[in-house]
């Protein structure tokens, strides 16, 4: 029986990646000036940053509820096995939805095989664990498999992110205004992580520099065996500020490789522009 893998859209993984690896992708929804919209369907990460800049303060939602019952009832139609990882359930009702749904769909196709795993991911942190689990499956490994490594993957994925206002996370939700207010006090960087699929503040430094070798400290307290991982960077509309933060991490750490993308619509309608995230495993990928 073959295998069929599904992730969110808020993987920001590019759209080319989904097509290479036959992954069907489940687009986030962005709301801008009364105008719904697709994440990487029928609007693009610059567009909704373009947005931002203009003023305007996007709104997310969930993947829609019909487009799970479309793509579940083909699956329960074919011969093949589902897996699908998840954008985090502390940050999106998605993945909740998309459980809600399988159980409808099961009472209706019993034989229905989908494993649906909250990944307590976000953005390219996500997009690793969906990334190697998708070259994991296409080596032709067992469904029991690919779903141990994807929790195995998530569990164990780290997240070091600052961002230029908190505001924006804020407004959405997403961490307290309390915290908000402070990181907009004279050159504050907020830093924070995510601990349990939520996004937690966990310091307040005092220009870029700092704010980047913070960073930099704590992958060399987390990670492990960096020189032997793919180490991601998404970015808040900002390669610049991603590719000098690339350029500090291979001089201190010589990873296999660092991988760069913006962050995706949905949660760059949150992060805003400026935003600077880093992720790796606080495993290491010899103990796999």
């Amino acid at each position: 029986m073959s295998i069929r893998l599904f992730a969110d859209s808020a993987s920001d993984l590019p759209k080319a990646f989904y097509e290479e690896y036959d992954i069907t992708m489940i687009p986030l929804r962005v709301l801008i000036d009364d105008n719904e919209y697709e994440d990487m369907v029928n609007i693009q990460p610059e567009e909704v940053f373009q947005k931002i800049w203009e003023g305007k303060m996007p709104k997310t939602s969930q993947a829609s509820p019909s487009f799970f019952q479309k793509i579940f009832t083909d699956l329960a139609k074919s011969d093949e096995k589902g897996i699908y990882v998840t954008f985090s359930s502390e940050l999106s009702g998605t993945y909740q939805t998309a459980v809600m749904i399988r159980d409808q769909i099961k009472d209706e196709y019993p034989a229905l095989d989908l494993t649906i795993i909250d990944s307590k991911c976000a953005s390219l942190g996500y997009g690793l664990a969906v990334k190697e689990t998708a070259e994991l499956a296409k080596s032709g490994a067992s469904a029991d498999k690919i779903i141990s490594f994807a929790k195995y993957k998530c569990e164990h994925m780290e997240h070091l992110f600052t961002v230029e206002d908190l505001d924006y996370l804020a407004k959405g939700g997403r961490v307290s205004k309390a915290s908000a207010f402070l990181g907009g006090l004279l050159n504050v960087k907020p830093l924070l992580h995510v601990e349990d699929g939520k996004l937690v503040p966990i310091e307040k430094i005092r220009g870029r520099k700092k704010v980047l070798k913070r960073i930099l400290d704590l992958m060399e307290e987390r990670g492990a065996d960096l020189d032997q991982q793919v180490v991601a960077i998404s970015h808040g509309d900002d390669e610049e500020l991603a590719h000098e933060m690339k350029n500090l991490i291979q001089e201190r750490f010589q990873p296999k490789e660092v991988y760069i993308n913006i962050i995706g619509a949905a949660v760059g309608s949150h992060a805003g522009p400026g935003t600077l995230a880093i992720f790796f495993s606080n495993h290491s990928p010899a103990s796999e």
